[in-house]
């Protein structure tokens, strides 16, 4: 990686004319000499099963969901909850979402929730034929801060639409079907899918007439791990969207953030090319990389995401051809020679 590491410089309104403002919280309140509060009875179940698997948590159930990080920006966690979850089921996942809520004394270190303190996630009915998830909130859901109203929607809409199951978001409160959001108004006229973007970055080229497309750039946690956040952004409508996708992430990511680059300055994409069974073949060049160099595979990583978030049924096989050759190796020894799919789980950061 360390070619890509070397060139790095650390690096968002809205589809619906609603402007993104990040904003970071807090990770630890005011101390107190008092008495410390044992842990939550989920957390501490975990802990237990931990202590008695030996501490390893390997082998526990994943669920992915939706987390703001210390930047402001809100990335795929998926996160190990204690062996008895249903880890299937949308409530939990919600749940996880909820500032104080069951399981936030197991989110990973510089990770938070998004939803109010207090919020009750009542129920989710999954409608199949449509698709669609219907979510019925209650308690503190509309007490939040108003520049926080596009990314708790970006957070519920991203996490839900994780499955196949699931393709549309409909947000209840308090037994109402919502038609705009309490706090800043925005407004909601049909089910939220993920063509509502998240992280969104207009750039210096925003015009109305757009098309959405997300890449994944590279962040780093407190304790120094690696992991992927989604950025949207606009481009020209009408041309191939994994193009248009990856010369975005190829661009970078914003300057002034924390998001880092994971191409080099001398990237080039060659071609995007779709089999019939639906493979999607990625030419890319870099002359700084000679015949039998490995590849960083956060940049491989990052290209197999964007890939496949930008194509139909997202589950697309890739193939990544690099300086002409088909043999392509990792830095992680991981061989990409052969057509991937998108991970089952991403960022799979410890507690």
């Amino acid at each position: 990686m360390s070619k890509i590491r070397y060139l790095r410089t650390a690096s968002a309104a809205a589809l619906l004319s609603i402007p993104v403002v990040l904003s970071g919280c807090g990770m630890f309140g005011a101390q107190s000499s008092e008495a410390i509060d044992p842990p939550p009875p989920i957390q501490e179940a975990a802990m237990i099963q931990a202590a008695e698997g030996n501490g390893s948590l390997a082998k526990l159930p994943l669920t992915t969901v939706y987390l703001q990080d210390q930047q402001g920006l809100l990335a795929p966690v998926s996160m190990t909850l204690p062996s008895g979850t249903d880890v299937s089921s949308p409530k939990t996942a919600l749940d996880t979402l909820v500032t104080g809520g069951p399981y936030a004394g197991m989110l990973p270190e510089g990770f938070q929730g998004v939803l109010p303190q207090g919020t009750v996630v009542q129920n989710v009915t999954i409608h199949p034929d449509d698709k669609l998830a219907v979510v019925e909130f209650s308690g503190n859901f509309a007490k939040y801060d108003a520049k926080n109203e596009r990314k708790m929607l970006e957070a519920v809409t991203w996490t839900l639409t994780g499955t196949p199951d699931v393709q549309n978001v409909q947000i209840w409160v308090d037994g109402k079907k919502l038609t705009q959001m309490p706090v800043n108004s925005m407004p909601l006229p049909e089910p939220l899918n993920r063509a509502v973007g998240i992280n969104l970055d207009l750039g210096d080229t925003f015009t109305t007439n757009s098309s959405p497309v997300t890449v994944y750039f590279s962040a780093a946690s407190p304790a120094g791990i690696q992991y992927y956040v989604p950025v949207t952004r606009l481009v020209t409508p009408g041309g191939d969207r994994v193009q248009a996708a990856l010369n975005e992430l190829i661009k970078g990511p914003a300057k002034g953030g924390e998001l880092e680059e994971v191409m080099t300055g001398g990237t080039q994409l060659q071609s995007v090319k779709t089999s019939e069974d639906g493979t999607v073949t990625v030419a890319l060049k870099d002359d700084m990389f000679t015949e039998g160099d490995v590849v960083p595979s956060e940049l491989l990583q990052s290209v197999v995401l964007t890939t496949a978030e930008n194509t139909a049924g997202k589950e697309a096989k890739v193939q990544i051809e690099w300086n002409g050759q088909k043999t392509v190796m990792s830095d992680d020894n991981r061989d990409y020679s052969a057509p991937v799919s998108k991970p089952e789980y991403i960022n799979e950061i410890p507690i």
